[in-house]
């Protein structure tokens, strides 16, 4: 894994200088399966960040996971990340990050990192500048850093703790727990209003083998219609997400791509497996006799298709490189 150059840290600091504030997140990693994972939401959505909440997440396969949030700036999160990549331990990226503030306002940020040292133990760190906005803080163990800042009171992280460590399962289990002890109104309290806990939230979980573009898990609801929650929301999808790899796991390791929900209503995920794979491809929904309903121009790993427009019924997702079709998936649409 190469470090991201200096130029290119000046570069987009400069472009995407938003004053994001995550809310509340969740970095954690599981020693036994060498997964790392990553999850937060916030009250600010895909018309404010592009992607909302997910713009913190930062996730290196079998490394670790940085959360950089409040008053977000991206040079700093690619400094993070490039520190991670050279060695250093959570807490001296954090010491690093502090004095060495790409605007010298190291009081407005926040941070949680987690990461493996060479040995294959956990170590965690966080950070709350005493500039971000109350209410403010952090929970730390030795596998998960918990953070959040415009809280509805410490309350919040205390049950997101609570829930990610009484949780029993897997990693993303566990996170998709956390997040749910955050599902209160006003947890964001800008959201209050609305009546929702947040605006946008995501839930990422990488296993060790996994290309940083091609996470085994990556779920993001960007954006919400007014007054439905995103953590429900964000629930629905894992849990279609859970019985799609009940039913087809073992059927999609011999996969270049995976599709889920399936049965699936508007929107269906697409996630490319190969590492050798060459964008862009083409991803083509046809009808059992091979009529085109639709197709996609793809340019990275991972999204999502509309399929609003398509009737109910058993269709054929199918991946076509330089013109021919190579694989396809039986996808159910079911509403």
């Amino acid at each position: 894994m190469r470090l991201i150059p200096l130029a290119t840290v000046l570069f987009f600091g400069m472009l995407l200088n938003v004053n994001a504030q995550d809310t509340f997140s969740i970095v954690a990693v599981d020693t036994i399966t060498g997964e790392v994972g990553s999850a937060g939401a916030s009250c600010l959505d895909n018309s404010a960040i592009t992607g909302g909440a997910v713009i913190i997440s930062d996730i290196i396969p079998g490394r670790g996971a940085i959360h950089t949030q409040s008053y977000w700036v991206s040079a700093n999160q690619i400094n993070a990340h490039n520190k991670m990549l050279e060695g250093l331990s959570p807490a001296e990226i954090i010491d690093w990050l502090v004095e060495n503030d790409v605007q010298n306002q190291p009081q407005r940020r926040q941070y949680g990192i987690v990461d493996f040292d060479q040995e294959g133990n956990a170590r965690s760190a966080a950070f709350t500048g005493t500039s971000c906005m109350d209410w403010k803080g952090h929970h730390q163990g030795v596998n998960y850093s918990i953070q959040g800042n415009i809280l509805l009171g410490q309350q919040i992280i205390d049950s997101m703790e609570s829930r990610f460590i009484h949780t029993s399962g897997t990693l993303a289990d566990k996170l998709m727990a956390a997040l749910q002890g955050a599902n209160v109104v006003g947890a964001d309290s800008r959201c209050t209003p609305e009546g929702v806990s947040s605006l946008s939230a995501f839930l990422r979980v990488a296993k060790p083998e996994n290309d940083p573009d091609s996470l085994y898990l990556d779920l993001n609801v960007a954006e919400t219609p007014y007054g439905i929650e995103p953590i429900d929301e964000l629930q629905l999808l894992y849990d279609e997400w859970l019985n799609w790899v009940s039913m087809n796991e073992s059927e999609a390791e011999s996969k270049s791509f995976q599709l889920y929900p399936n049965p699936a209503k508007n929107f269906i995920h697409y996630q490319f497996i190969r590492a050798d794979l060459v964008f862009p491809v083409t991803l083509q929904i046809t009808d059992l006799q091979g009529r085109m309903l639709d197709e996609m121009i793809i340019d990275k790993r991972f999204g999502r298709m509309d399929i609003s427009e398509i009737k109910n019924g058993l269709y054929l997702g199918s991946l076509i490189i330089d013109g021919k079709k190579t694989e396809s998936i039986k996808i159910v649409i079911d509403r």
